[in-house]
C-alpha cells in the first residue's frame, strides 16, 4: 500500500513540475518596464488566461524597495502613508502596533464603489496593470503582494468591483479598494458563471492564502490610474479595429455610391502627410482597385464626391493619428510607478538639470528615500479617453452620412429607394439609417469631455481631479455605438453591391471588396423583402469585433 502512494505522490508531483513548466513557459512575465497592450488583452481574455509571473530582476527591485519601508516603520521614521495617515488624515501620526489595522481600515473605508460591475475581462486588465506597475519596485510592498495578484490572474479569481465612484484623482481608489478587498479575503468576487461569491470562498477554491497587509501596502494597491487604464486599454485596441474595418466598409459604400478614387490619389496626401490619412487613403485604393463599378463610369461628368467619401482618408486618417497618440500616452503609464509616495533606492536627493527637486521626504539616507507626489493623477489619461470618445464619434458620423447616401434615392446614384426591393411595399433601410443616426447623435452628447470638469474631495487637500473613470465609462459607450453604426453600413453596402450583381448588365466590385461582401454575407443574408434586422446587426457587430474585416486591409 505505501508504494502504491509513492508511486501515485510521485506522478502528482511530476504533473504539478509539468505545469509549473509549461506556465513558466508561456507565461508573461512582469517587470513594470514593457508590458504591451496587446499582453494586456491576452491576459484580460479570460479564454486565453495568458499566466503571468513576476520576473527575477523585477522581484530583486520589489525587495530593495520594499526593505526601505521596512527600515522606515523599524525606526519608528516619519514618513507619509507609512507611519501616518492619508489624505487629508496626513499629520495623524500612527504607531508600530497599528500599522496592520491602518492597512485594513484603508481598504475597507476606501471600498465605496457603486453602479454596475467591470466586466470581468477589464477587471483582469486592471489586475495586470497594477501588478505590474507594483513590478517596478518603486512602491515598496512586498513581492507577495504581487505573487497574490498573478495567482489570483492564473487561476481565475476575478474581483468584484463596481464601476463608478472614482474622480481619478488619488487614481482610482474606489475600484481599486474593491480589487485589495478581494486580495485580503474579503468583499465579493466573480465566478465561472458570473455569480457573486464571497472572496474569501473564491480565494479557498483557488488554493489561495489572503494576504494581511504590511506598512504601506494598502495604499500602494488603492493609489494608481488602473480602473480608467485598464477600460481605456480596451477600448483603445476595439478602436484599432474599429478604423481598419471601417476603411474596408467606407471602401464599399464608396463604390456602390459610384464614387471616384481621384480623391485617394497617393500625391494628394503626401503634401498634407499626416501618417493616418496616408494609410487610409492606401487602403481605399486598394479596396477600389479593379472594381468593375468603377470603370463603368469613369468617363461620368461628376467632377467630385461628397465630404463623406471624398474625406474619408482625412476623417478616418484623424481618428488613427488620435489612436496612435492614445496608445503612446497608454502604453507610458502601463509602465509607470503610479502611486504615492515612491521608494528610491541609492540617491540622496532627485535633481531636475541643477536644482534639486524639493519634496517630503522621510530619510535622506543614500540607502533609499521616500517621497511624495503625485503620479497618481489621471489628468494623462483622462485627456486620452475624452479624445478617443471624440475621435470614434466622428468615425461613426460620417458612417451615418454615407448610410443616409446609400438609402435616400435623391443621393444614392440610382439605387432603389432605402435599398428596398419592390419599394414602398418594402421598406428597406429606411429605418436602420434612423438607429445610425441615433447612435451617431448619442456619441455627440457622450463625446463632451469628463476632464474639463472638476469636483474638491476629501477635505480639499484634493481639489482638483480628472474624472478620468468617468470618460473611460461613457467611452465604452461610444465603442459599442460606433461599432453598430458601422455594422448597419456594412449590412446596407452590402445590400447596394449586391443590386450592382443582379442587374441587367452585372458589375462587380474590387477584389477586396468581394471578399468583404463575402465576409458579410456569412453572417448576413441579402434583404429580398423587409425582415427583423436587429439580429443580423448583432451579428455583424460581432463580426466586426472580431477583426474580419480589418483583417482585409491588414
Amino acid at each position: 500500500m505505501t508504494a502504491i502512494v509513492l508511486v501515485r505522490l510521485k506522478a502528482a508531483n511530476e504533473q504539478r513540475d509539468t505545469s509549473h513548466w509549461k506556465l513558466s513557459l508561456n507565461a508573461l512575465h512582469i517587470n513594470g518596464n514593457d508590458l504591451t497592450l496587446e499582453a494586456v488583452h491576452e491576459v484580460a481574455n479570460a479564454n486565453d488566461r495568458r499566466a503571468v509571473l513576476l520576473a527575477p530582476d523585477a522581484r530583486q527591485a520589489v525587495d530593495r524597495a520594499r526593505a526601505v519601508v521596512d527600515a522606515l516603520v523599524a525606526n519608528n521614521q516619519l514618513s507619509y502613508a507609512i507611519t501616518t495617515g492619508v489624505g487629508k488624515l496626513s499629520d495623524v501620526r500612527i504607531a508600530g502596533d497599528q500599522i496592520r489595522e491602518l492597512q485594513v481600515n484603508l481598504v475597507r473605508s476606501h471600498a465605496v464603489g457603486v453602479g454596475d460591475p467591470l466586466p470581468v475581462a477589464e477587471t483582469r486588465a486592471m489586475m495586470l496593470l497594477r501588478a505590474n506597475s507594483l513590478a517596478k519596485g518603486y512602491s515598496g510592498v512586498r513581492a507577495v503582494v504581487i505573487d497574490t495578484l498573478c495567482e489570483m490572474l492564473n487561476r481565475g479569481v476575478t474581483p468584484f468591483v463596481p464601476s463608478q465612484g472614482s474622480v481619478g484623482a488619488s487614481g482610482d481608489l474606489a475600484p481599486l479598494a474593491h480589487l485589495a478587498l478581494a486580495l485580503i479575503g474579503e468583499g465579493e468576487c466573480v465566478d465561472e458563471k458570473g455569480a457573486r461569491i464571497p472572496s474569501g470562498d473564491a480565494l479557498k477554491r483557488a488554493q489561495i492564502k489572503p494576504l494581511v497587509l504590511e506598512a504601506k501596502e494598502a495604499v500602494s494597491l488603492i493609489n494608481g490610474t488602473q480602473a480608467m487604464l485598464a477600460v481605456g486599454t480596451l477600448a483603445l485596441l476595439a478602436a484599432e479595429t474599429l478604423v481598419d474595418s471601417a476603411d474596408v466598409i467606407g471602401g464599399m459604400a464608396c463604390d456602390a455610391l459610384q464614387g471616384t478614387d481621384t480623391a485617394f490619389d497617393e500625391r494628394i496626401h503626401k503634401v498634407r502627410p499626416h501618417r493616418g490619412q496616408i494609410h487610409t487613403a492606401a487602403n481605399l485604393r486598394r479596396m477600389l482597385e479593379g472594381s468593375q463599378i468603377r470603370e463603368s463610369h469613369r468617363d461620368c461628368g461628376r467632377v467630385q464626391d461628397a465630404y463623406s467619401l471624398r474625406c474619408i482618408p482625412q476623417v478616418h486618417g484623424a481618428v488613427r493619428d488620435t489612436l496612435t497618440h492614445c496608445r503612446e500616452v497608454f502604453e507610458t503609464e502601463a509602465n509607470s510607478a503610479v502611486d504615492n509616495p515612491l521608494v528610491f533606492i541609492g540617491t540622496a536627493g532627485v535633481r531636475t538639470g541643477d536644482s534639486p527637486v524639493r519634496a517630503e521626504r522621510s530619510s535622506a539616507a543614500s540607502e533609499g528615500e521616500t517621497i511624495s507626489g503625485g503620479n497618481f493623477h489621471g489628468e494623462p489619461v483622462a485627456f486620452a479617453l475624452d479624445f478617443l470618445a471624440i475621435a470614434l464619434s466622428a468615425l461613426a458620423g460620417i458612417s451615418e452620412r454615407r448610410i443616409e447616401r446609400l438609402v435616400n434615392p435623391a443621393l444614392s446614384e440610382g439605387l432603389p429607394p432605402f435599398l428596398a426591393p419592390g419599394a414602398g411595399l418594402n421598406s428597406g433601410f429606411m429605418m436602420p439609417q434612423v438607429t445610425a443616426a441615433a447612435l451617431a447623435s448619442e456619441n455627440k452628447v457622450l463625446a463632451h469631455p469628463a476632464s474639463v470638469d472638476s469636483i474638491t474631495t476629501s477635505g480639499n487637500k484634493e481639489d482638483f481631479v480628472s474624472m478620468g473613470m468617468t470618460a473611460a465609462n461613457k467611452l465604452k459607450r461610444v465603442v459599442d455605438n460606433t461599432r453598430n453604426v458601422l455594422a448597419i453600413e456594412a449590412m446596407a453596402a452590402a445590400q447596394a453591391l449586391d443590386f450592382y450583381l443582379h442587374a441587367a448588365m452585372p458589375l462587380k466590385t474590387s477584389k477586396r471588396g468581394q471578399v468583404a461582401h463575402t465576409t458579410i454575407r456569412s453572417v448576413c443574408a441579402t434583404m429580398e423583402k423587409d425582415r427583423v434586422m436587429y439580429q443580423d446587426f448583432a451579428r455583424l457587430a460581432e463580426l466586426i469585433a472580431s477583426g474580419k474585416l480589418a483583417q482585409i486591409v491588414r
